[in-house]
């Protein structure tokens, strides 16, 4: 029974982590070189396995279940929640956003149009209905998804790994080194599946930090392995959308199992996130649940038709803010919580200064530069 949790808590953070953002990975690699991509997820993935490992802490010290939200008020007070709400809102809207381009990008791929925005509208049409009857079934998509997402990864590498030129991962640029960033934040997000982590171990505390450090290791190994075998066969000709590009170097019957995957992957994550905020805003905020079906669905439609943004763009605006002061907030309330925690948690991290700061600088310099190269100053 305990190992049967401990794989469970594994599950949900994978799945909560792996999803359509990684079909926007190898793109931004293959545009920043191979080897400035690598440190970059190399160093992200430490950054958040880290602070996962922390917000563990916080979890265990705290009475109680709660999420992000109701955590940033406890040791962060009113605002630092009201930070938290806004990192959450912004992200999932600039998923929704993302997932549109995207969706409107794979299905004219798939029959042969260039039409994106046809596509991108039916898409939104029928998710949107979907949204509004709330089916609940979707909400735990997560894990079957990650399997697809694995299965599929290795049938691509598989495939792929003959047609690897080694040249295309020689590439490191420096000055391309935060062009990644946002993107390769946006793929590691998961940090509302810790407090589910929690609750799934409730016998059982110990093996949380196993169960995370587990957990937050595996996507981000099979980010390294996808980016390897699509930039290496691929090179500088690596589409957006990760799958779109397969016809060229795998063949067509290839191209439509990837392609039909990043439908999938993108759709379900739509979903889940689309019920989420619905249900936010329906619950948390006691808004008629129409009125809350109809902000959920219509900013990211109208910024959709307005911002003229890319797949990649999009995600990597989403995740060099939202996931970057999310990140910051969860460095602060740790820091807190050692200080105010109202139990002794089944593991401590370190205290350490200095990683705690380089934490907060990452992700502050992150948001900075996602900022200043949203605003076109760069």
């Amino acid at each position: 029974m305990q190992k049967k949790h401990f794989y469970a808590a594994i599950a949900t953070l994978v799945g909560t982590i792996i999803g359509a953002g990684v079909l926007g990975i190898p793109y931004i690699i293959a545009k920043a070189g191979f080897l400035t991509g690598l440190v970059n997820l190399v160093v992200l993935g430490i950054a958040v396995l880290l602070l996962y490992l922390y917000l563990g802490e916080v979890v265990l010290r705290t009475r109680g279940n709660h999420q992000l939200t109701g955590y940033a008020e406890i040791y962060l007070g009113k605002f630092g929640k009201k930070l938290m709400v806004f990192a959450m809102v912004f992200g999932i809207y600039g998923a929704l956003i993302a997932y549109l381009i995207g969706e409107g990008e794979t299905l004219a791929a798939l029959f042969s149009s260039s039409n994106h925005l046809l596509f991108s509208i039916i898409f939104f049409v029928i998710v949107s209905s979907i949204i509004y009857k709330g089916l609940k079934a979707i909400e735990n998509s997560e894990l079957l998804l990650a399997t697809l997402v694995v299965i599929i990864i290795v049938f691509i590498s598989v495939f792929t790994i003959p047609k690897i030129n080694t040249a295309n991962l020689a590439v490191f640029n420096p000055k391309a080194i935060f062009i990644p960033y946002g993107v390769i934040l946006f793929a590691l997000a998961g940090s509302i599946a810790i407090p589910e982590m929690k609750e799934e171990l409730v016998n059982n505390k110990k093996i949380l930090k196993k169960a995370i450090i587990i957990g937050a290791l595996i996507p981000s190994i099979m980010y390294i392995v996808f980016s390897l075998v699509i930039v290496g066969a691929m090179g500088a000709s690596t589409t957006e959308v990760a799958t779109i590009g397969l016809a060229e170097i795998l063949g067509q019957k290839v191209f439509m199992l990837g392609n039909i995957f990043a439908v999938l992957a993108m759709a379900t994550s739509f979903l889940t996130l689309g019920l989420a905020l619905k249900e936010m805003y329906h619950y948390d905020y006691h808004i008629n649940e129409k009125i809350s079906w109809l902000l959920t669905i219509i900013p990211p439609f109208v910024l959709f038709l307005a911002l003229k943004k890319s797949f990649v763009g999009v995600i990597g605006l989403t995740g060099g803010i939202a996931m970057g002061l999310e990140g910051a907030l969860i460095v602060l309330m740790y820091r807190k919580a050692k200080k105010l925690g109202a139990r002794k948690p089944e593991y401590e991290m370190i205290k350490c200064s200095a990683i705690e700061y380089c934490l907060m600088l990452i992700f502050a310099a992150g948001i900075i530069y996602t900022m200043i190269n949203f605003l076109g100053i760069i």
